[in-house]
């Protein structure tokens, strides 16, 4: 059965952005050191791990992360549909490409990836996107890339999430070259 699974890399102190995060600087200043080990993956472990994610059969994400990534050209990786989560309207660029839809609700874009992904899990992108999931009981499972680097400061992963105490199940850690490490975990059940 296919799995909702944030994708995440997040520097030892927490955070996924690094500071001064604005339009024209998504990742904050720094934050392009999160994500050296995908491109190009640095070994054999974070080869495998982007392959994991670039096999998913649809995207989830943000608003926040969808603009600064310029949209992924309308295609994230090999066609799939991807549901960007936003209060506005698309973007004008945005509006050509076919496989982008846009929802305010969470619950459709969620059961709207699932159903497009068939039996491929749904990649999740964003950090406010993963907090609305993690409240709304949608999302199952989460992969942060532990980076060892400290921002001392920027946009922190779970900052708001809303919620009390969850318990996660580890589900695998995986060493990655470049010093990066792989954390799977599943969520628990809400205990509400």
């Amino acid at each position: 059965m296919s799995k909702t699974v944030l994708y995440m890399s997040m520097s030892l102190d927490g955070f996924m952005a690094g500071p001064n995060v604005r339009d024209d600087n998504g990742l904050g200043d720094g934050g392009p050191r999160l994500h050296e080990w995908v491109f190009p993956p640095e070994g054999e472990v974070n080869t495998r791990v982007v392959a994991e994610f670039m096999a998913t059969g649809a995207v989830v994400a943000g608003r926040g992360t969808f603009e600064p990534a310029g949209g992924w050209d309308g295609d994230h990786h090999d066609g799939v549909p991807i549901w960007v989560l936003s209060r506005n309207p698309d973007p004008a660029w945005a509006e050509r490409w076919p496989r982008v839809h846009s929802t305010d609700d969470v619950g459709e874009a969620f059961r709207a990836a699932r159903d497009a992904a068939g039996d491929r899990d749904v990649l999740v992108h964003g950090a406010t996107v993963a907090q609305l999931a993690i409240r709304a009981g949608l999302l199952d499972e989460m992969e942060i890339h532990l980076v060892p680097v400290l921002f001392g400061g920027g946009r922190r992963l779970f900052e708001h999430l809303g919620v009390g105490q969850r318990e996660l199940e580890r589900v695998r850690v995986l060493a990655g070259d470049g010093g990066v490490t792989h954390l799977r975990y599943r969520l628990a059940s809400d205990p509400s």
